[in-house]
C-alpha cells in the first residue's frame, strides 16, 4: 500500500513527511488495532484519513468511534475530492486540528529524554 498510494494520499504525504506541517511528525499506513490508517500523528494521537468514493459514512463513523473508544485517537477525514481540489483548505484544517488538540505527552512532541553520552554514564 505504501508503494501504490492513491494520488490524493501521495499529494498529502508530500506535505506531511519530514515534519513539514508545523513541525509535526506523521506516519503513513499505520496499523492501529485491526485497522490500517492513512496517516497518524503520534504526538497528538490523531488519525487522518483520505476517503475515496466507495467509503460509507455510517461505517466510517462507527470505525472512528471505535478508534476513539479503544485507543483514544480521534479521526479527521477528508475526501479525495477535497484533497485534490482544495489542498490549501485541507492543510489549514489539519493545522487547526493539530493546534486545538492537546499533546499526548507532558513535554509535547519532544517527550523522550535525550540519551546520555558515554561520558555522563561513566564510560570505562
Amino acid at each position: 500500500m505504501r508503494r501504490d498510494m492513491p494520488e490524493p494520499e501521495r499529494h498529502l504525504w508530500k506535505e506531511l513527511r519530514g515534519s513539514r506541517l508545523s513541525g509535526f511528525k506523521f506516519r503513513r499506513q499505520v496499523v492501529i488495532g485491526r485497522r490500517i490508517v492513512d496517516f497518524f500523528c503520534p504526538a497528538k494521537g490523531l488519525v487522518f484519513e483520505v476517503d475515496g468514493d466507495t467509503h460509507d459514512p455510517v461505517t466510517d463513523a462507527d470505525r472512528d468511534a471505535a478508534m476513539l473508544r479503544d485507543h483514544g485517537f480521534a479521526t479527521v477525514r477528508f475526501t479525495n475530492h477535497q484533497v485534490m481540489r482544495n489542498f490549501d483548505g485541507v492543510l489549514e484544517r489539519l493545522k487547526s486540528v493539530l493546534d486545538e488538540t492537546a499533546d499526548r505527552w507532558p513535554s509535547g512532541p519532544n517527550h523522550h529524554p535525550q540519551t546520555p553520552s558515554s561520558e555522563e554514564e561513566g564510560a570505562f
